[in-house]
């Protein structure tokens, strides 16, 4: 499966009653894939997994299923820290017609790797889709080791991995000892250019909401060889990225949305919105770090 070199962790809009605004999701998703999106990943964490039902993510994988109209690869996020729910979800996820699905690490219950590699082992058997791994230690405090990964990348759909633990060593030896079809993804916008200089496929990017086009330059440059020009872009583009995660995501990068005309409403408790202090920041930033963002 080929998801592509920037895949977008699209966020849920909301209206202002805080329900699922399919419209503006629409509108979001037509935005993406005109500028720079190669893939789309829904419900993930940047989607605000946990706040969402299990009714209102397959309505939502339905939906965008049927707005993509297979332009683009859609990757339904269906991963929790209950196997016999993930494995429930994927399974409604598979049967609305997504491309693939994204299985964060098991969160807060702390399982062993043993424990991880049997629960990623159990959901991929129960679908035929293409299986992305998530790990995301910052978060879910537990740590998917490279050597559970390469068990992992033996079973058949289980493709590709988007490591978010920041270790880049740990993702070379991954790509070391792995398929070349297994693919490793970064989780962070800013170890993009790193990683792919270890033999990284790409991004899984919330940046990629406000300046997407320029991640794809970044990566074509890179990978035709013009490292030059990729170092630039990357370093031009890093403030934006830091100023997108100044404070906990979602939110920065939907105010961000809101200024440059792509409203996603605001955010579910327990996140909230930024205040505005940090709006104002936020606003002086983007002009300042990429003026063709805020003129579209």
């Amino acid at each position: 499966m080929n998801f592509g070199q920037v895949i977008t962790a699209m966020v849920t809009p909301f209206d202002q009653y805080e329900e699922i605004d399919f419209p503006a999701t629409q509108n979001l998703i037509e935005h993406l894939i005109a500028n720079g999106s190669d893939g789309l990943v829904v419900a993930g964490t940047t989607g605000e997994s946990p706040t969402l039902s299990i009714e209102e993510k397959v309505e939502l994988f339905e939906f965008t299923v049927n707005t993509v109209a297979g332009r683009i690869p859609v990757i339904a996020g269906t991963g929790s820290n209950n196997t016999r729910a993930s494995i429930s979800l994927t399974q409604q996820a598979e049967k609305v017609g997504v491309d693939g699905i994204m299985l964060v690490t098991p969160y807060y219950n702390k399982p062993s790797q043993e424990g991880m590699f049997q629960h990623f082992q159990a959901i991929a058997e129960s679908t035929h889709l293409p299986v992305m791994l998530y790990n995301i230690p910052g978060r879910s405090v537990v740590n998917l080791l490279p050597e559970t990964v390469i068990r992992l990348s033996q079973i058949n759909n289980i493709v590709s991995i988007k490591e978010a633990s920041g270790d880049l060593d740990a993702a070379s030896e991954i790509i070391e000892h792995t398929a070349e079809s297994f693919t490793v993804y970064s989780g962070d916008d800013s170890l993009t250019l790193p990683m792919l200089s270890i033999g990284g496929a790409g991004i899984v990017s919330v940046a990629a909401h406000i300046i997407g086009n320029d991640m794809q330059d970044m990566i074509t440059s890179f990978k035709t060889g013009d490292v030059k020009t990729a170092a630039a872009i990357h370093r031009r583009l890093l403030p934006t990225m830091k100023a997108l995660f100044a404070a906990p995501n979602p939110s920065p990068v939907k105010a961000a949305l809101h200024m440059t005309g792509v409203p996603t409403g605001g955010v579910r408790l327990p996140m909230i919105s930024l205040t505005d202090e940090e709006t104002l920041t936020l606003h002086k930033s983007l002009p300042s770090l990429h003026s063709e963002a805020v003129t579209n």
